[in-house]
């Protein structure tokens, strides 16, 4: 593919004519504007020392400050985790290419500067970025002697979010989660039981079967047709209602239903239309080679759907992310209801500005990752 010099592809794009060399030139000015208003504000005006002071708070909420070794013996496991699929998933070379660095760079100057923001002595905290680089040339040397290691990451990721999180809640229970701890516990479970019950729904949807096919059509519809505010509130009164009146539901576990209820329906939405793109004569084909109709769903038909829709799945699952704020209004001490804590105390008066710009680069941090991962899932 031919480069395009930066000059050439400016008067392309940007000053083609003279009205989109006016719309520029306004649109520069602006973006001018906000951002030195921004950078001014954020250099002389803004306290971010409710930051700092709170960073503990935000990232692990009420988590007993005995056992908060464990929070960071996770996090170190998912870093070196982290680093070893990357070092996987990269190409040979890629060490040696300049972006790698700078982006390991980066991730490093994060880790540290975390490090000594939350706490200066934790000895795992500061080896985050130790931890990260070590992966990463473990995972490049396995991938050398197994190379095909890369198709077994899926299963490692989903084994050790077991194992994490049954090391993080046997001491304590997920009622006491809060802050991010809660916020990124309940998007992940919700994520991992929604997209089973979303496929579910859409074979249901697909199926031969008119009881099946009109119930799953009801499900899905009268799921989309209402709030998901509305379905928490729903899980949180009537799901104990019709359980037994010995077993009591945590307020986590009726919102993790909520959140699996409410976007399996839109799920079950993304993938019928993956199931709708395969063409009939892959089924024909397949049942004329003897393969039973579960078997043509799940080696056949399922695999080149769920390729399909991997854009929409996951952009599904980032707004099941950001929709877990939601969680403050129904009680809930998750990262919002954590930061509205915060702002509650006399001391930090005003500082909502801070604060919030501080959770959406969060939710962005998050919400990004999701994206490359699916990116890279896609290639």
């Amino acid at each position: 593919m031919n480069k395009v010099s930066p000059w050439i592809w400016l008067k392309k794009n940007l000053f083609s004519t003279w009205y989109n060399a006016v719309l520029t030139l306004i649109s520069l000015l602006f973006i001018y504007w906000i951002g030195l208003a921004f950078i001014e504000w954020a250099l002389t005006l803004a306290q971010w020392r409710v930051i700092e002071a709170n960073l503990k708070l935000l990232f692990v909420g009420y988590y007993p400050q005995e056992l908060l070794w464990l929070t960071w013996t996770t996090l170190g496991a998912i870093v070196g985790l982290g680093g070893f699929s990357w070092g996987i998933l990269s190409s040979y070379s890629s060490l040696l290419k300049r972006k790698s660095l700078v982006i390991l760079g980066i991730i490093c100057a994060v880790f540290i500067s975390v490090a000594f923001s939350v706490d200066r002595s934790n000895y795992i905290l500061l080896s985050l970025p130790v931890i990260l680089v070590a992966g990463y040339f473990l995972g490049k040397q396995l991938k050398r002697l197994f190379p095909e290691l890369k198709s077994w990451l899926a299963l490692i990721w989903l084994l050790s979010f077991f194992v994490l999180l049954w090391f993080l809640l046997e001491p304590i229970g997920i009622d006491r989660l809060s802050g991010l701890l809660l916020t990124i516990s309940v998007a992940l479970i919700s994520i991992l039981l929604c997209f089973p019950f979303g496929v579910l729904l859409a074979l249901g949807r697909q199926s031969d079967l008119p009881a099946i096919r009109w119930l799953s059509v009801a499900y899905i519809e009268i799921i989309r047709g209402l709030p998901l505010i509305g379905i928490l509130f729903m899980t949180q009164v009537m799901l104990p209602l019709v359980l037994p009146s010995n077993l009591q539901l945590s307020q986590v576990i009726t919102a993790i239903a909520g959140f699996t209820l409410f976007t399996g329906a839109y799920v079950a939405e993304n993938v019928r239309g993956g199931l709708q793109s395969i063409p009939r004569g892959q089924t024909e084909a397949a049942k004329a080679l003897g393969l039973s109709p579960p078997f043509v769903i799940v080696l056949i038909i399922l695999p080149q759907a769920l390729r399909a829709v991997i854009p929409s799945l996951v952009g599904q699952f980032i707004s099941l992310f950001k929709d877990t704020s939601l969680m403050a209004i129904v009680g809930l001490v998750d990262l919002l209801g954590i930061s509205q804590s915060i702002l509650a105390n006399p001391k930090y008066l005003g500082r909502s500005a801070e604060l919030y710009l501080f959770l959406g680069l969060i939710y962005w941090v998050c919400c990004y990752s999701m994206s490359i991962a699916s990116r890279r899932l896609e290639k």
